[in-house]
C-alpha cells in the first residue's frame, strides 16, 4: 500500500501540471475503450454477478454491482460529459493588487492524491478515475471484493488509455487486495493520500469517518424524503413519488418515505397506496395511513429511519409543514428531500429549513446527480457542509492556493 501511495504522489505532480488537451485525449481513449471492450468488461462483469448470487448479496447490491450493455454505454458518455466540461485547473478565483504592489491571486489548484473506498458499483471506478484526471489528480481507487473483476478489467483499460494520451500511468491504480487490512492501512496513509472519500452504506461510511487519519470527505447514505403538502397538486405528487421510489430503488438518491399533509390525505392516500401496490412496494405506515388500506404494515420508529434501497417505503400523514419539516430533520440523512407544493411560501420555508444537501420542489428526489445537475459525473452526494455539499463533481475535485507577484517588495 505505502508503494501505491508513493508511486501515487509521483504520478499527481506530473498530473498537475497536465494540460487541458493532454487530459481530454485520454478521458476520450477511456471513453472508447469502454465501448470497444464490452464484451470483456461484461465477462468479468458475470463473475462477479456469479459469486456475488452464489453468496447471497441483495438485490439491492446485485442491481449495484450489474453492468449491462446500456450501462456501458451510459458511463462512456458520462466520461464523454466530462471531456466537455471547462477544465477547473488554473481557474482564476479571485485576486487584488495591494496598496505596497504586491500583485495576489486566488487560482483552483488539484487535491493531489485522491483514495476512494466504495462498494459494488464498478461504475464508480470509471467516474472517479475520470473526474481525477480532468482536475488533474492521482487516484487510488478501493473498490470491494464483490466487483473485484469488473474493477480490474476497467482499470486495465483505463490505465492503458492514460498511457497512450502521454500521462502517468499510476494516476490511476486500482488496490487490487480486498481485505480489510488494505482497508485500514489506506485509511492511515498520511503523506501519500491528501484526501479519502467513502462511497457506501452506512457502516462502510462510519467505520472510514471513525477510524481515518487522512482527511475525509464524506458522502452520504439517502434516506430521502417526499413531502405531499396541503397545497400539492395530485396529479404531480403521485407520479413524483412513483419515480422517487421505484426508477431505481437501489440508489442513493431514491425516495425511503413520503410524507403527506391530512388535508389531502383523503384525495392522494388511495390513488398512492394503489399505484405503489401496483408495483411491487411494501409500504410501512403510521395508523392513519393503515385506515386507507389492509396491506399497509405499521410502521415502527426504524422504518422512519431506514434506507431500504429495496421496493420498501415508509408513509405517515402529517398535520403541518411544520410537523414535515420537523420529522425530515430528525430521521433524514441530509441528502435530498422533496416538497410537492404549489404554495410558493410552503416552498421556500422548506428550502430554508430543511438540511439537506439537496432540496426538490415539484421533482423527483432521483434528479439528485451530478450529471443531471450539468457537473458531469460524479464520485457521490457529499452530506457534510464543509468544502463541498452535494454531487462531489469536478470542481469539488479542487482547492486553491495564493500566488503572490512582487517587484522586489519586503515586509518593514
Amino acid at each position: 500500500m505505502i508503494e501505491i501511495g508513493r508511486r501515487a504522489k509521483v504520478a499527481a505532480r506530473a498530473m498537475a501540471g497536465a494540460s487541458s488537451a493532454v487530459k481530454d485525449e485520454a478521458l476520450a481513449g477511456i471513453a472508447r475503450a469502454l465501448e470497444e471492450a464490452a464484451d470483456a468488461i461484461l465477462d468479468a462483469n458475470t463473475a462477479d454477478l456469479e459469486r456475488g448470487e452464489s453468496e447471497g448479496l441483495s438485490r439491492a447490491l446485485l442491481d449495484r454491482l450489474t453492468l449491462t450493455p446500456e450501462r456501458i454505454s451510459q458511463i462512456a458518455g458520462a466520461v464523454r460529459d466530462v471531456i466537455a466540461l471547462p477544465d477547473p485547473v488554473g481557474e482564476v478565483i479571485g485576486g487584488t493588487r495591494r496598496p505596497n504592489g504586491l500583485d495576489i491571486v486566488e487560482v483552483r489548484v488539484p487535491l493531489g492524491v485522491v483514495a476512494m473506498i466504495y462498494e459494488a458499483r464498478p461504475n464508480v471506478t470509471v467516474d472517479a478515475a475520470a473526474l481525477c484526471i480532468k482536475s488533474g489528480n492521482a487516484c487510488i481507487l478501493r473498490g470491494s471484493r464483490t466487483a473485484i473483476e469488473s474493477n480490474k478489467a476497467l482499470a486495465r483499460l483505463i490505465r492503458h488509455a492514460i498511457v497512450e494520451a502521454g500521462l502517468p500511468e499510476d494516476a490511476v491504480q486500482l488496490v487490487e487486495d480486498t481485505s480489510h487490512e488494505s482497508v485500514a492501512e489506506l485509511m492511515r496513509m498520511r503523506g501519500y493520500v491528501d484526501v479519502l472519500i467513502p462511497r457506501g452504506g452506512a457502516d462502510l461510511i462510519r467505520n472510514v469517518v471513525e477510524g481515518a487519519s487522512v482527511p475525509v470527505i464524506e458522502t452520504g447514505v439517502g434516506n430521502c424524503h417526499v413531502y405531499v403538502d396541503a397545497s400539492a397538486d395530485v396529479s404531480k405528487a403521485i407520479p413524483i413519488v412513483i419515480n422517487a421510489k421505484t426508477h431505481r430503488p437501489s440508489v442513493c438518491n431514491a425516495a425511503e418515505s413520503v410524507l403527506v399533509h391530512r388535508a389531502v390525505a383523503d384525495d392522494v392516500m388511495p390513488k398512492l397506496l394503489a399505484e405503489l401496490a401496483a408495483r411491487g412496494v411494501e409500504v410501512r405506515g403510521d395508523d392513519a395511513t393503515r385506515a386507507y388500506s389492509d396491506v399497509v404494515v405499521a410502521a415502527t420508529d426504524d422504518d422512519y429511519r431506514a434506507e431500504f434501497l429495496d421496493l420498501t417505503i415508509s408513509v405517515k400523514v402529517v398535520g403541518s409543514l411544520d410537523e414535515a419539516i420537523e420529522h425530515i430533520n430528525a430521521y433524514g440523512t441530509l441528502h435530498t428531500e422533496a416538497i410537492v407544493t404549489e404554495d410558493y411560501g410552503a416552498a421556500q420555508r422548506f428550502a430554508a429549513e430543511v438540511d439537506a444537501a439537496c432540496v426538490m420542489i415539484n421533482a423527483s428526489t432521483r434528479f439528485a446527480d451530478g450529471g443531471e445537475f450539468g457537473l458531469g459525473a460524479e464520485i457521490g452526494i457529499s452530506t457534510q457542509k464543509l468544502h463541498a455539499r452535494g454531487p462531489f463533481a469536478l470542481e469539488a475535485l479542487t482547492t486553491s492556493k495564493y500566488v503572490v507577484r512582487g517587484s522586489g517588495q519586503v515586509r518593514e
